[in-house]
């Protein structure tokens, strides 16, 4: 047979009582859990004050090129007087992430103000090193056959990429790095004003012709390249580094050089020999 719960405390109680004991609190605390919950117990009571969400913190001021590094880019760029200006411009940018990763900035050598203007693609390991364009095997191997036509960065030219950075192992730029540096690449050709502009390799070519042929269709064809400054003379060459790889080749590149040559004479540039 079941016992009441009710009963057997009460009863326990009633002994307790009878024994002398003071049950007053424990009397209290039996009639507060039997009697019926007043509606203030029965409630959850007031619901609190939700608490105000704490303020975000302060966002921080981006760097130049962190957020939109193309007019971040374009912005820098068009703010640029001179190619001193432009050197300055590139170097605070921080719109293209192979900066993170590279040692140096590799902007631009050679002589401001020249005549021949010559663009390559992006620095490798010695580049990225000494901080100047051109300045491993395949730079050396350039200025050697610059040196034919009379070319010379300490005199009448200037050296420069469409990277400014070395990709992690030489790794191909990709597109939206090559669309980073684009602007500062095309306010050099317009600053420079070069009577005679050379594309190195496919990279440079595309990048700035903005053609999609390859570099053996382009190579020993003159072309009319639309600055913001005007027209620039234009033509491409095989890259060095190529030349490297496939030695057979060079009789190409002694094809590019007479080209070359036979235009600068056209346009009266005064040449070393």
């Amino acid at each position: 047979m079941e016992t009441d719960p009710a009963l057997a405390a009460r009863a326990a109680l009633a002994f307790w009582r009878a024994a002398g004991v003071d049950m007053e609190e424990a009397e209290a605390v039996f009639a507060a859990k039997a009697g019926p919950a007043s509606p203030r117990q029965r409630s959850a009571g007031p619901a609190a004050s939700p608490a105000k969400p704490a303020p975000p913190p302060p966002r921080p001021r981006p760097k130049p090129g962190a957020e939109d590094p193309v007019a971040s880019a374009r912005g820098l760029a068009a703010a640029a007087a001179s190619i001193l200006d432009l050197k300055a411009a590139v170097q605070a940018f921080e719109g293209c992430a192979l900066k993170r990763t590279a040692r140096s900035t590799v902007f631009c050598d050679g002589t401001l103000g020249a005549p021949v203007l010559l663009i390559g693609e992006a620095p490798g390991k010695d580049e990225d090193e000494q901080g100047k364009p051109f300045v491993g095997r395949s730079g050396q191997l350039l200025d050697r056959m610059l040196a034919y036509i009379g070319l010379d960065r300490k005199v009448n030219l200037l050296i420069s990429n469409t990277i400014y950075w070395r990709p992690p192992g030489n790794r191909d730029p990709t597109q939206g790095e090559i669309v980073a540096c684009l602007p500062f690449v095309e306010r050099l050709i317009a600053l420079a004003q070069p009577k005679l502009l050379i594309l190195t390799g496919k990279a440079a070519a595309h990048t700035v012709l903005k053609r999609e042929d390859g570099v053996m269709k382009l190579r020993g064809r003159k072309f009319l390249h639309q600055t913001e400054a005007g027209v620039v003379n234009a033509m491409v060459m095989l890259h060095p580094a190529y030349l490297l790889r496939q030695p057979q080749q060079k009789r190409l590149a002694w094809a590019d050089l007479l080209t070359a040559e036979a235009w600068l004479d056209d346009l009266g540039v005064d040449r070393t020999r």
